[in-house]
């Protein structure tokens, strides 16, 4: 294996030109360290991150327009493998770990403690080339708020222009992605389209009941009816352990 595959790639995301450079100068002696991108825009980072596929990330938690958590939310399942968020502020700090940051690094920080963020990411980058991190949870930003969905809780997804709904119960979660982007992530052995603007959690589906128009409904044990399309309805039948009628 060559050197460079071997680095850890890097990226870091802040809207103060300052506070990108002192991080990058804290990383240049590092001959592991390979500085992928850097970014100084919230909007802009999910789309970096992406293209970079980085192992260590760099996360402010304070940016205009698209603060730390919006980015976390937004990648979904593209998270790097180690994320450190870098603030002014310390109120954050319960949530950036409950989002799965690996380390909070509060400004101002003395080298000391940059390379234990540092030392412990590199640690956690190890680990999860044995041990691949499993995408079982959303992350979702609302009114301040920041709320976790395990998935297996999920009874239903709909389509809400260039939102996902999260139907839980008798709450409702937006999640600021489309349906097409979101169902990339989800386990298909759990999740299945229904139509165009639906995906529905297979362990909560009661059963399908047949319209006189010939199409299908869609039952749940929690007592939602889905409209099934015909597009969708074989594939769900089979996914379901049902005979698919003959059309």
């Amino acid at each position: 294996m060559s050197a460079d595959a071997q680095k850890i790639r890097t990226v870091i995301v802040d809207d103060e030109p300052l506070a990108r450079s002192n991080l990058r100068v804290l990383l240049t002696p590092d001959a592991t360290i390979d500085l992928v991108a850097e970014c100084g825009s919230g909007p802009d980072a999910p789309a970096v991150i992406r293209r970079t596929r980085p192992d260590l990330l760099f996360l402010d938690v304070q940016m205009p327009e698209c603060d730390g958590f919006d980015v976390i939310e937004l990648l979904g399942a593209d998270l790097p493998p180690a994320i450190v968020f870098v603030t002014a502020y310390d109120q954050y700090a319960l949530r950036a770990f409950e989002a799965g940051a690996l380390d909070y690094l509060l400004k101002p920080f003395d080298n000391a403690r940059f390379d234990l963020a540092l030392s412990r990411a590199k640690h956690k980058i190890e680990l999860g080339k044995d041990h691949p991190r499993k995408f079982d949870r959303l992350t979702i930003k609302s009114a301040g708020q920041i709320d976790f969905i395990a998935l297996s809780e999920i009874d239903w997804i709909e389509a809400a222009d260039y939102y996902a709904a999260l139907h839980i119960g008798a709450r409702t979660h937006l999640l600021r992605r489309s349906l097409s982007d979101l169902e990339q992530d989800l386990d298909p052995s759990l999740f299945c389209r229904i139509h165009r603007s639906a995906i529905v959690n297979l362990d909560r589906v009661r059963g399908l009941r047949s319209n006189e128009d010939g199409d299908y409904t869609v039952l749940l044990h929690n007592n939602a009816t889905l409209r099934l399309s015909r597009k969708y309805r074989k594939h769900l039948q089979s996914r379901l352990g049902v005979l698919a009628e003959s059309a």
